[in-house]
């Protein structure tokens, strides 16, 4: 008689990086080419009403509007200063639908080319805007005979508010399965790894982004935070603290990436869920990767040794690559697409 061994949460991953494009940066950069995923499927859009007032924007697949209730939903929640025009959602979208699921991206707010009404926007650990849309969307599964599976993808950002979510329900949420891709999961290490050599240029490019979006909503008349030290601001730390962390009822940043890390979530997770993080990736050191007791039973997490951030190019030529990740999101997601019973 033999013993089982106990599971491994920690997998290595299948990955191997293009031999044109092993680099991690490259990895990183390339997919925002323009020619690196051209398609642009068509989008409806539709408004979310949020209990505090304020809204935001929900993107649905206009090809999978056709398919029935009974087709798995797949929602996806973009990275930072992300949205549904983002390369890694569009391929996402459209490898759903080539398994005849239904999909959709939910903005958070004030991302994309749609304008929230409060002054605030978003951070990694707001968990209370995908609590509401997943509870407006079990509304409308309950009048339906025939409701189909619900899946979750979530890309960095947008993966550290997915696994705090589930992290917080446990058993209560409507989500059957999810997965998270190269994930921020402790906010003070990226942070500090985003403030290092040649990663300090996406933190410049970033900051840039963030600081015009600020700008669009205040100015130092109306700014619920210090404007000079927001616009001066050199890190994303130092951005945290004086924008994020105020708009947001942190007390600076220190307690915003206490409270948010999603590393503080991972063993409350009851619901099957893959993540899915490169050692190389620019955003972050390889000590974001949790030791295996961090996990809980339903978590695995897989580590490439390659793959950048959200890049993941496995092979193809430089005009038109392949991709590993809509791929292996699928795969993992599958099992858990099909109506028990049928």
């Amino acid at each position: 008689m033999t013993e089982d061994k106990p599971r491994n949460p920690i997998i290595e991953s299948r990955f191997r990086p293009a031999p044109w494009l092993k680099n991690a940066h490259a990895q990183t950069m390339y997919p925002s080419l323009p020619w690196s995923w051209p398609s642009r499927p068509a989008l409806r859009r539709e408004e979310l009403e949020l209990p505090d007032g304020d809204t935001t924007a929900v993107d649905w697949l206009v090809a999978a509007d056709v398919l029935p209730d009974s087709a798995p939903l797949l929602i996806i929640l973009h990275g930072l200063e992300g949205s549904a025009s983002s390369s890694y959602a569009r391929m996402l979208m459209e490898a759903a639908l080539d398994r005849s699921w239904r999909s959709c991206v939910l903005h958070f707010r004030d991302c994309g080319d749609y304008r929230n009404r409060l002054p605030r926007r978003y951070h990694a650990g707001e968990t209370n805007d995908l609590r509401h849309f997943l509870n407006e969307l079990q509304r409308s599964r309950d009048e339906s005979l025939n409701a189909g599976p619900l899946l979750a993808a979530g890309f960095s950002l947008g993966g550290n508010v997915l696994l705090k979510y589930l992290g917080e329900s446990s058993g209560e949420t409507p989500i059957d399965a999810a997965t998270a891709i190269c994930v921020p999961l402790n906010l003070h290490e990226c942070a500090e790894a985003l403030n290092q050599g040649f990663s300090k240029l996406y933190q410049r490019h970033l900051l840039k982004r963030m600081k015009s979006s600020v700008t669009r909503k205040f100015d130092r008349y109306t700014a619920a935070f210090d404007w000079e030290r927001a616009m001066r601001a050199a890190t994303f730390d130092e951005f945290d603290d004086v924008v994020t962390a105020p708009l947001h009822g942190f007390k600076g940043k220190q307690d915003y990436y206490d409270r948010c890390s999603a590393v503080h979530f991972l063993k409350t997770i009851e619901r099957p869920t893959l993540i899915i993080n490169a050692l190389d990736d620019p955003f972050m050191t390889p000590r974001v990767i949790p030791a295996p007791d961090r996990l809980s039973s339903t978590v695995t997490l897989e580590v490439a040794a390659h793959g950048g951030h959200v890049g993941f190019i496995n092979g193809g030529s430089p005009w038109r690559p392949t991709f590993y990740l809509p791929g292996r999101i699928i795969e993992y997601l599958e099992p858990y697409s099909v109506i028990p019973g049928l």
